[in-house]
């Protein structure tokens, strides 16, 4: 795919050990949030155990938070830096990582913002991942404004993808009005289609829906595709990406866009040494009666597949978005928890 498509693949992970695999691969971008860097710790801790101790002694007055934030900073730091050849050979909007604005800010714009640009500092290459929830998309706007290359993460909707775009090409046409660069900048639209294909089953549990399960399958690409057709229609100058794999799908239905995939490494792994055939399908549609079946059997794919499904002011309020938050803000407590053990080690513990 990488040599011979236009779809681009990213690397969910910043372990150096599997950022690595994936650029021999052919990736150019990678992706962090505090989930990974959670797994990145705990894989690592040979190496992040003495560094926690140092920024210890370093920040003597420093919160477990602070430090927690600063491995984050770190982490994201060491993986951008293995990319930037691809990004110096190719000037463009590749050879990225995504770095992850803090989830708990999800309702204050301000906040987001601040974070962003100081995140989008650390590196040359670094590009920031900010939520698609009301108040992240003015702080999308005001971001790419003021140069930021952003990342809408928490997305797993037509509607939120479409705010993203039309917020992004606000902040692009306001730097163009200020004769300010854009060139550079690389901004893509996370969609992530495995975690509405799980809310569906959760639904479905719920309310006792009766389906052929195999139809589950296809609810986040059949958003994806309608948005990527969207997007070539209206000229964004942003990319959509696809994350939270759960099926080969997740990367086969989308080869030949001009967007990225971006999945963990032990997917890579299974889809190279898998035997599905490389070529594009991205403009495949999916069977309308797989469609029409999800359409009318689940209010959440109606309001995810729609361009009116949701308003901004219901993103927060959508059972993704929340399910998803949750998850992110829980591994900032994990986070904390693993400085916490070195900062103040327990005394009950041989």
């Amino acid at each position: 795919m990488t040599q011979t498509t236009p779809t681009c693949l990213w690397n969910d992970s910043a372990s150096l050990d599997e950022l690595s695999y994936s650029i021999e691969h052919g990736a150019v971008g990678a992706t962090c949030n505090p989930v990974i860097v959670h797994a990145v710790l705990k894989k690592e801790m040979n190496f992040w155990k003495g560094r926690i101790q140092k920024l210890i002694e370093e920040l003597p007055t420093a919160t477990e938070d602070q430090i927690a934030w600063q491995l984050v900073r770190e982490v994201s730091i060491r993986a951008a830096k293995l990319l930037e050849p691809v990004f110096h050979a190719r000037h463009d909007k590749n050879g990225r990582l995504s770095i992850q604005t803090d989830p708990r800010f999800f309702r204050d714009t301000n906040a987001i913002l601040e974070q962003a640009v100081e995140f989008s500092r650390l590196a040359p290459n670094m590009i920031v991942k900010i939520p698609v929830t009301r108040a992240g998309i003015p702080a999308i706007e005001e971001a790419t404004y003021r140069g930021v290359s952003i990342n809408a993460t928490v997305s797993f909707s037509l509607p939120q993808c479409l705010a993203v775009a039309e917020a992004v090409e606000r902040g692009l046409r306001r730097r163009e009005k200020d004769g300010k660069e854009i060139a550079t900048m690389g901004p893509v639209c996370t969609l992530m289609v495995g975690r509405l294909d799980d809310w569906l089953k959760v639904i479905m549990e719920k309310e006792n829906i009766a389906i052929d399960p195999g139809y589950l399958e296809w609810a986040g690409v059949a958003v994806l595709k309608k948005a990527y057709r969207i997007f070539q229609e209206k000229g964004y100058r942003i990319r959509l990406l696809s994350a939270a794999f759960r099926n080969h799908m997740h990367w086969s239905e989308f080869i030949g866009g001009d967007m990225v995939i971006s999945p963990p490494h032990s997917w890579q792994v299974r889809f190279n040494a898998s035997d599905i055939e490389v070529r594009s399908r991205i403009d495949d549609p999916v069977r309308a009666e797989i469609v029409d079946e999800l359409s009318r059997k689940f209010a959440d794919f109606r309001r995810a597949y729609a361009e009116n499904g949701l308003s901004i002011e219901e993103f927060d309020s959508f059972a993704p978005t929340r399910r998803t938050l949750r998850q992110f803000i829980t591994a900032c407590h994990d986070l904390d928890a693993v400085v916490r053990d070195i900062l103040i080690p327990n005394p009950d513990v041989a």
